[in-house]
């Protein structure tokens, strides 16, 4: 079993796509497993887990700095999960997203300098509605039906 896991982790460790396609396996699987209406806080800690299980390195709350106009800020967001030190995770539990949601995760990528984020809504009824691929304008990146902020 661990062996499978350290595979899953060096072929997905080196790929954006294969990376986010298990982020969100997991996910699609912690959906159907426990359903939407839980804390976000829950749905964190357990995704945390799953993907740690893959053998994958999850980072939690990361403090995302702020660097604007000459200041210079250690801390004014977390981020929720950060997997493998590329991809961005943001997970919500709402009825719905907002637009706001969407702008979060991007300027969480611009200040981290990543170029791929997933936006990840426990709260709705179909896991399909509730997840959302943010891209930040990295122009080599696989296509893909999740996606937004990309200019072609």
């Amino acid at each position: 079993m661990k062996e499978n896991a350290s595979n899953e982790r060096n072929t997905a460790g080196n790929n954006f796509e294969e990376l986010s396609a298990l982020v969100v396996d997991c996910s699609y699987k912690l959906h159907t497993g426990i359903g939407p209406g839980l804390l976000e806080s829950v749905y964190e800690v357990i995704l945390a887990k799953m993907l740690e299980d893959h053998g994958l390195q999850v980072e939690r709350q990361v403090p995302v700095p702020i660097q604007v106009m000459n200041l210079n800020f250690d801390e004014g967001f977390r981020a929720d999960l950060i997997v493998n030190r590329l991809l961005l995770v943001e997970l919500k539990s709402t009825e719905t997203l907002a637009p706001v949601h969407y702008k979060q995760v991007l300027t969480y990528l611009r200040l981290l300098k990543m170029p791929l984020g997933l936006l990840i809504n426990f709260g709705t009824a179909t896991f399909k509605e509730g997840i959302k691929r943010v891209v930040n304008n990295h122009h080599n990146l696989a296509g893909s039906r999740l996606r937004i902020n990309e200019t072609r």
